[in-house]
């Protein structure tokens, strides 16, 4: 099994990195690959120049070739990060639709009381032409991150803990009904 995950800020320490690596544990024995967002910012005459970079087409590839992917993005201004935006941006300009069909998680933790829903909705929106299967339930969206992250970096709120074990097991799930078929 190949999961990838896609982080929407770029510090290594973010909670939303947290979050992700934690739900890939949590999806059980796979493949994983933490996708590398630091791409150019998309430039249509950088593209009718020189085509896709190949950073993008790297991401491109890695999406296609995942068996599932969680998408953990934090809000920024009430919406997703532009390094997010940049990126599904980026990988609608490929060859193919790497989207297509891919069983998706989406989860946010955000400092707010809100837990990043904002982003979270913000990016279901943004993602919707690219016609991924979009796992819908339980939603993580993560409170007062600050608070709910151990030393190692793995959630420690069993209500929390809960609904990602629920929602990794959905992703698992499909990603092995489709592979089955």
């Amino acid at each position: 099994m190949k999961l990838i995950g896609m982080c929407g800020a770029l510090r290594a320490g973010s909670f939303n990195r947290k979050l992700m690596h934690d739900a890939a544990a949590r999806f059980g024995a796979a493949d994983f690959t933490d996708a590398n967002l630091r791409i150019p910012l998309y430039d249509g005459d950088e593209e009718a120049a020189n085509g896709i970079p190949s950073p993008v087409q790297t991401l491109a590839d890695q999406i296609a070739g995942a068996d599932a992917v969680i998408v953990a993005c934090p809000e920024y201004n009430q919406s997703l990060t532009g390094v997010m935006k940049n990126a599904l941006d980026w990988v609608s300009r490929v060859d193919g639709s790497p989207w297509r069909d891919k069983p998706v998680a989406l989860m946010s933790a955000a400092a707010g009381r809100a837990g990043g829903a904002r982003a979270n909705y913000a990016l279901r929106l943004a993602m919707a032409p690219f016609r991924p299967v979009v796992v819908n339930g339980p939603e993580i969206l993560v409170a007062g991150a600050a608070r709910e992250f151990d030393d190692t970096g793995k959630l420690t709120n069993a209500r929390y803990t809960d609904a990602l074990d629920e929602l990794m097991a959905l992703l698992r799930g499909e990603a092995e009904r489709r592979r089955a078929s």
